[in-house]
């Protein structure tokens, strides 16, 4: 039986960043190599924070429908855990990374949870995310929580405009195996705010000793 709630932190692009972020105790720091992004960094950058960076904290590198020599030029030079496809990529273009990796779905009308996870059966888990037109994740926006089913075949992580006020209700809703915050942690696209950082591991933490307030 799960007994906590894992965290990642997702855009990270700065050092002091990062190092907080492993302090207060966060399970995956994700990297963003999604040139598009105000959240994207540089694979060099990438490689030198990491380098900085304790065992035992996974390293998640975030993609959208990156051309398959990109991502094996990224993997090879960036020691990347966990690889996060968050495009429209088929479950034969992420099982061609030859990493473990997670396929983010985004919530727009219709989306078939159930249906995804079976299309995506080698994917370590799902992580599931507000659907916006005009942006590909980090848009700050909450989906209806109740969207997602009791039981799927795969854990999933949630995301989507999580912040210290409101991840106590998307736990008690959906009971993930993990949360995935980014916007809601920052002063500023891709600059974390330590402040709001603490804050939100705090109410984390004040979750699981606490699980039915």
């Amino acid at each position: 039986m799960q007994t906590r709630t894992r965290v990642k932190f997702c855009g990270i692009t700065r050092i002091e960043d990062a190092r907080l972020a492993v302090e207060l105790g966060v399970d995956g720091l994700g990297f963003v190599f999604y040139k598009d992004s105000p959240r994207y960094i540089a694979a060099e950058d990438a490689a030198d924070i990491i380098r900085q960076l304790p065992p035992l904290v996974s390293k998640v590198g975030l993609f959208v429908d990156a051309v398959y020599d990109d991502v094996a030029n990224i993997l090879a030079h960036v020691p990347i855990d966990i690889v996060q496809f968050h495009g429209a990529e088929s479950a034969a273009d992420c099982d061609c990374a030859a990493r473990p990796y997670v396929k983010a779905v985004r919530m727009a009308r219709g989306v078939d949870l159930a249906a995804e996870a079976v299309r995506f059966a080698s994917a370590t888990a799902l992580l599931v995310d507000a659907y916006d037109e005009s942006i590909v994740g980090g848009t700050g926006s909450v989906f209806e929580w109740k969207r997602v089913p009791a039981a799927l075949p795969k854990p999933i992580i949630l995301a989507g405009g999580l912040n210290a006020s409101n991840v106590a209700s998307a736990v008690a809703t959906v009971k993930p195996y993990a949360i995935d915050v980014s916007s809601g942690i920052e002063s500023d696209k891709g600059i974390k705010d330590p402040g709001k950082m603490v804050e939100f591991m705090r109410e984390v933490t004040r979750i699981e000793r606490h699980p039915k307030h």
